[in-house]
């Protein structure tokens, strides 16, 4: 008998109305702003209301080093807020917006998978409410506006300038932190030469695209913090107006406040602060919302989102990108430091699979069927790759909280492969470590996974960041890449041993760290697999997020527009004569 697409899951499910969903969390009718009828927003009023109730458990799901393929992160997610729930809790989950563009690249769907998906999951990867397509307009306003000012400046001097009220920035165009953005993967798009023309075209200069995710203002959204619609707002426009887009020929940083396009941002944005709120398949309330790149940016989904669901359930079920060392970390140092919210346990979901891939085995490949190691028992190989497993568990110690390792079950996972992996993570200090099959059985699935997570939130924690934010620039570095990566040191380049400098002499030395590297491996090197050790990070530029709130080191070459391969995902998508969406998966 085959098993049905997810799609095909999703679209046999009965699903709740949105107003049904949100009264079971308590949230009343006027507090929302519907989008059809299986999906709305939720009015950050809402905050005033509930804050006075008590904050649930909260819960982040993290991975080890994960193979291209993924390894159900979303999935377990959305798994255990199911399981929580057929043990009686009010459980809600809170997760990333997907980008289109690994939906109709590699990636394919991001709603989880199997029995344990949010839905609807096509309206859950296309467009939902249009967060993301506002913070593209925001973002490619701030491009037009940089060019503008830039070709005027060239026609009109000082005093004509000030007739218009306007101060001469004196952009240094060549360097500029600010590309155009589009939520689509084109790689041919990642350099190109706009002003071309006659002489009311602009100016020739070289730049390029970004994928709309990698956008600092989706940072923001997703760190934006406050106690209602108002005290939110107000924090999105001060965010904003700090953004620096790029330097003046002098030196000095421009904001987004210089270019005097700081106010037009926001407005684009405000709607884009209420959460989104859908549901699993079993009906708990999913808020969706934000989606920063795990890679470049933090990787988590929104700060206010989290808070609105801390107050309505027992237990909220956050997702950070990638492994432990790269959206884990960031939700820590970054996320919860801007916060002040403090996590109860992590969930370290683990495979089969991609521990036999840091143990030495055959590279896996999208869209490529998958070697027989993978398929077949191999303790040897999945025991020489159980310490990327140890690695990723002990940087959840590092923070001073429980972690239970989820084992997300395939049906060619051998009880012997799965009984070496909870033998592993108990004497690497787990609390727990228990088999999944939340994919094939949904929350029933899920059960026992969600039993050990609310024994894990009751053991005694002594939650802490990795370094203070009063520490210099390359201290923080050196902390996160000894600390969490394993590595010997850090090799700093000329470039950005000024850029540091640069940094600390501008004030922005208090910022938090976020790493940008390869979610491949613990270390910067994609081809180092398990728990490499012995290894220098390299430091190759250092850029500053400032109205996000963090510096970001570059670790090697960073792509922030992806590609499409020769069988992207969207050869599958269609529509059949019911209007319904095919081919998402």
């Amino acid at each position: 008998m085959a098993v049905p697409s997810d799609i095909e899951i999703a679209r046999a499910a009965k699903l709740l109305p949105i107003s049904e969903v949100a009264a079971r969390i308590s949230l009343d009718s006027d507090e929302l702003i519907p989008y059809g009828t299986t999906k709305a927003k939720v009015h950050l009023d809402t905050l005033r209301r509930i804050s006075s109730r008590p904050r649930g458990k909260y819960v982040d799901v993290t991975a080890i080093t994960p193979t291209p393929l993924g390894e159900g992160k979303t999935t377990t997610s959305v798994g255990l807020v199911q399981g929580l729930g057929a043990l009686g809790h009010q459980a809600i989950a809170c997760i990333r917006q997907p980008s289109m563009g690994p939906t109709f690249g590699i990636k394919g769907g991001a709603a989880g998978g199997g029995y344990s998906q949010v839905v609807p999951m096509d309206e859950f990867n296309l467009h939902l409410t249009g967060d993301v397509h506002a913070i593209t307009v925001a973002h490619n306003l701030v491009a037009a506006a940089i060019d503008a000012r830039w070709f005027h400046e060239t026609r009109l001097g000082d005093d004509a300038l000030h007739k218009l009220g306007l101060e001469r920035l004196g952009i240094d165009v060549f360097n500029l932190q600010w590309n155009r953005v589009l939520d689509i993967n084109d790689r041919a798009l990642r350099h190109v030469i706009v002003g071309l023309g006659g002489r009311n075209d602009g100016r020739p200069r070289e730049t390029g695209f970004d994928i709309a995710v990698a956008s600092e203002l989706m940072a923001i959204l997703a760190l934006v913090d406050g106690a209602d619609y108002s005290s939110a707002l107000r924090n999105l426009r001060e965010r904003v107006a700090r953004v620096v887009f790029g330097n003046s020929k002098v030196g000095k940083p421009l904001t987004l406040e210089d270019l005097g396009v700081a106010g037009a941002v926001t407005v684009l944005m405000r709607d884009t602060l209420h959460p989104n709120l859908m549901q699993t398949l079993e009906g708990q309330a999913a808020f969706v919302h934000a989606g920063p790149f795990a890679n470049i940016a933090h990787g988590n989904s929104s700060i206010l989102a989290d808070r609105m669901a801390l107050h309505l359930g027992d237990y909220v079920v956050t997702e950070s990108g990638f492994g432990a060392d790269m959206g884990m970390e960031k939700f820590m140092d970054i996320k919860c430091r801007t916060s002040g919210l403090k996590p109860d346990c992590v969930v370290l979901v683990a495979t089969v699979r991609a521990l036999k891939t840091h143990g030495g085995g055959p590279k896996v490949v999208l869209g490529r069927p998958l070697d027989k190691a993978y398929m077949e028992e191999n303790l040897s190989l999945l025991q020489a790759g159980i310490p990327n497993l140890i690695a990723h568990i002990n940087t959840v110690k590092r923070f001073g909280l429980p972690v239970v390792v989820a084992i997300n079950y395939f049906p060619t996972d051998t009880w012997a492969e799965i009984n070496a992996i909870k033998e592993a993570s108990m004497e690497a200090g787990a609390a727990a470590a228990v088999e999944a099959h939340h994919w094939e059985k949904g929350g029933e699935g899920a059960r026992e996974l969600a039993e050990a997570v609310v024994a894990a939130c009751e053991l005694p924690s002594e939650f802490s960041y990795l370094y203070p934010l009063n520490m210099g620039i390359r201290q923080k570095i050196e902390i996160i890449a000894r600390d969490v990566y394993g590595a010997d040191g850090v090799d700093f380049s000329p470039l950005a041993e000024r850029q540091i400098d640069a940094f600390e002499a501008a004030g922005f030395g208090y910022l938090p760290i976020c790493m940008a590297k390869t979610h491949l491996s613990i270390s910067h090197d994609p081809n180092l697999k398990g728990a490499p050790t012995g290894f220098t990070v390299p430091v190759r530029e250092v850029r500053a997020s400032v109205g996000a709130g963090f510096i970001y080191p570059l670790l090697g070459e960073m792509t922030t527009m992806p590609g499409l391969g020769s069988t992207p995902s969207y050869l599958k998508v269609d529509i059949d004569d019911n209007g319904n969406v095919v081919g998402l998966f």
